[in-house]
């Protein structure tokens, strides 16, 4: 069977959570089947994250815009290849495509109500971009993956789809999270104390960053010994905006933001942390909770969306509008050593039930269905 994968932002320097689920998955694809050929569809990029090999080959292929690329070099690209399946891996996919198509579909959140607090331009434009093409490329679809059950079933009910039409695959993590001995080498890169709290914003408002601030300037206030915050992905601008609008611009001396964290630092980054803060108002999955609880990090994160189906039962899920329950969390995993050890050692069972080689196993199941209905 000959196999696209559209994995266009896996070469680029920053990459952000839909890449890596991208690439994770191509490269235990990789490493596992040696029946089916594989085509790579990417943009060109300074991060050469994956190599070909004997049945997966890169296809790079230049154009000056996503919608462009998307919409009319890479439908090009397709019909030259002729594959048995194309598979779009980031939301959206070409309104007309040559070829059997697959979708995985994070999330809806374009669809949901929209909170317009801090978002950029690229953000804007990418919001009205999936509006317009997701509903309209969704009936294309042979088979529409999510990657929670919440989502699958989220989904289902706004866009009305046929139950057989889609399904959960859930993501896995990278084994580079595991606990490390040593990680103040890497980690005073991006803050000078050996001990700190960790936090992954950025201007998105689902990110839930101003409450989580605020959260964190009453445990300011509460603790005997506070520790710093350190947060990933906001500029300091937008932190200081935040903490104005919040009335707690005492907390700044506090607070390191070194921008984008690259990812081969982010093992030492969750190991060094004395709690990882996943406070966000909505995720579709949340990778960096397994990666944070693959460390042996404690994670306070939140009681919505597909979160509890990730962290399960026994984790600390809170409200994540409750700023005082927020602080609460931090505070007992401070001074409570039994409480923390039992978080420890949760996070490091929950994790064994998600791997990439998982998610690569389901996704192939996939790809023999649709090659097997095609031939009925």
């Amino acid at each position: 069977m000959k196999i696209a994968i559209e994995a266009q932002r896996i070469f680029r320097t920053n990459k952000h959570g839909m890449d890596f689920v991208a690439l994770e998955t191509i490269r235990e694809l990789q490493k596992t089947d040696h029946e089916n050929e594989y085509y790579i569809l990417v943009a060109p990029g300074e991060d050469r994250c994956l190599q070909a090999s004997d049945n997966v080959h890169i296809v790079e292929i230049k154009c000056p815009t996503y919608p462009l690329w998307e919409q009319v070099a890479l439908p090009s690209a397709i019909r030259e290849i002729k594959p048995d399946i194309i598979h779009c891996t980031s939301n959206t996919a070409p309104l007309f495509c040559p070829a059997p198509l697959v979708l995985t579909l994070h999330d809806i959140i374009f669809l949901e109500k929209r909170a317009h607090n801090n978002t950029s331009m690229y953000q804007n434009m990418g919001w009205y971009y999936r509006r317009f093409v997701v509903p309209r490329v969704l009936a294309k679809c042979k088979q529409i993956i999510t990657v929670s059950q919440f989502e699958c079933n989220r989904i289902r009910e706004t866009l009305h789809l046929p139950e057989e039409q889609i399904i959960a695959i859930h993501n896995g993590f990278s084994n580079r999270f595991h606990p490390l001995k040593e990680t103040y080498t890497v980690t005073k890169k991006y803050i000078p104390a050996k001990e700190y709290l960790f936090f992954l914003g950025n201007t998105d408002p689902k990110k839930n960053t101003p409450c989580t601030l605020k959260a964190y300037s009453i445990y300011v206030k509460q603790s005997s010994n506070p520790l710093p915050l350190l947060i990933a992905d906001l500029k300091e601008e937008i932190i200081h905006q935040i903490l104005k609008q919040e009335g707690i611009e005492e907390i700044k001396p506090m607070l390191y933001s070194p921008g984008y964290i690259t990812h081969s630092d982010l093992p030492a980054i969750y190991n060094g942390a004395k709690i990882f803060l996943y406070t966000s108002l909505r995720e579709s999955f949340g990778i960096p909770l397994l990666e944070a609880m693959a460390c042996g990090t404690p994670v306070v994160t939140s009681n919505t969306s597909a979160i509890p189906e990730v962290a399960g039962e026994g984790a600390i899920l809170v409200d994540p509008t409750d700023a005082d329950a927020i602080a609460a969390q931090i505070l007992k995993l401070e001074q409570d050593a039994g409480y923390r050890e039992q978080q420890i050692a949760y996070g490091l069972e929950r994790t064994k039930q998600f791997s990439w080689q998982h998610t690569a196993e389901q996704l192939l199941k996939v790809y023999q269905s649709i090659k097997k209905q095609d031939h009925e």
